[in-house]
């Protein structure tokens, strides 16, 4: 899989890149033609440039990321805190063009409701958000790197290795692919506990309880697996949780073990949450929304230090954020 991902997609994207540039006018022709036809405001435009302009920075970035390899000699000092530094600046800086870019585009505000966390690292922390909606991880980590100038240290699903920058710069800075299906003696939690091992004072741990996108189906699947685990009484609180998945506690048990002293962030967000597919994406395009984004911090001695009540903790604070997410939801997604 490696070896298809380097030697085949990478090359594959940047000459994609390529031909769509010296295609463009082409492109522009087509899209132009399209935009009477079609309903929103120049919809095949806005998806053109937003694709091109993605492209683009993807083939950017593996030039910039194969420079890095060949300076830090030839991979040599590649993992080192200098050369990690300079990692998390080029995401942060390019998650800042794109996203004013995509914000103009897709006509998209992000605001904050209540506090925020603070704007100077005071101390690592865990980071636990809700996952739901294509973009997510992204406007998060747009917000660690540029609000609030932390490291964030990410554990996500192996698919999105697929995309070859995220594949590279990933492999290079703290983070974790982990397979939704593991392998037979796999131990995901083990791999929680070494990332969140020895945070800094600017790092963040970046951690999905409920493991996947929220959907329906999910939702019927993870309380279905809670029954089968005998958990009853947790299957029922789930099941009055409509808006998010039941929080599974292993990642989180064993990141909150692994270190020690880092307070809590819990996140929640709300605007986007009904375009699961590229097909609702097309169809709300431009998508004139606002995504909402709700911290809480946890401070650490309000975390129980027993399991079984740290599990209740969790469950508690995803309800919380499920009656949140009711209040806060925008209009169009109501009914």
């Amino acid at each position: 899989m490696w070896a298809l991902r380097r030697l085949v997609v990478a090359p594959a994207v940047i000459a994609l890149t390529v031909l769509m540039w010296v295609t463009l006018p082409g492109w522009l022709l087509v899209a132009a033609a399209l935009a009477p036809v079609l309903p929103g405001r120049w919809r095949a435009l806005r998806v053109l440039w937003l694709v091109l302009l993605y492209a683009t920075f993807e083939t950017l970035m593996l030039a910039v990321l194969l420079g890095l390899w060949l300076a830090s000699g030839f991979g040599w000092r590649i993992r080192s805190p200098y050369f990690a530094g300079i990692h998390y600046d080029l995401v942060q800086g390019t998650l800042i063009v794109f996203f004013r870019e995509a914000r103009r585009v897709l006509a998209l505000r992000i605001r904050t409701d209540g506090p925020h966390p603070s704007r100077v690292p005071d101390g690592p922390v865990l980071v636990m958000c809700r996952h739901a909606g294509p973009g997510d991880s992204f406007v998060l980590m747009y917000a660690l790197l540029h609000w609030y100038h932390r490291e964030p240290r990410v554990v996500l699903k192996n698919t999105l290795a697929w995309d070859p920058a995220i594949d590279v710069i990933l492999n290079r800075v703290p983070a974790r692919f982990i397979s939704p299906n593991p392998a037979a003696g796999e131990d995901l939690e083990s791999q929680i506990a070494s990332l969140a091992t020895g945070l800094d004072r600017n790092d963040a741990f970046v951690i999905f309880p409920e493991g996947g996108n929220f959907t329906a189906a999910r939702r019927d699947r993870a309380i279905a697996r809670l029954r089968r685990l005998g958990l009853e009484r947790m299957a029922v609180r789930a099941e009055e949780m409509v808006h998010v998945l039941a929080p599974r506690p292993g990642g989180v048990l064993a990141a909150l073990d692994a270190a020690p002293d880092a307070d809590v962030l819990m996140v929640a967000h709300t605007g986007l949450d009904h375009l699961l597919t590229v097909g609702d994406l097309w169809r709300e395009l431009p998508m004139d929304k606002q995504i909402t984004m709700r911290w809480w911090r946890v401070a650490r001695e309000e975390i129980p230090a027993d399991r079984e009540q740290r599990i209740e903790w969790l469950f508690g604070w995803w309800e919380r954020i499920d009656d949140w997410i009711e209040v806060n939801r925008p209009a169009d997604t109501l009914g």
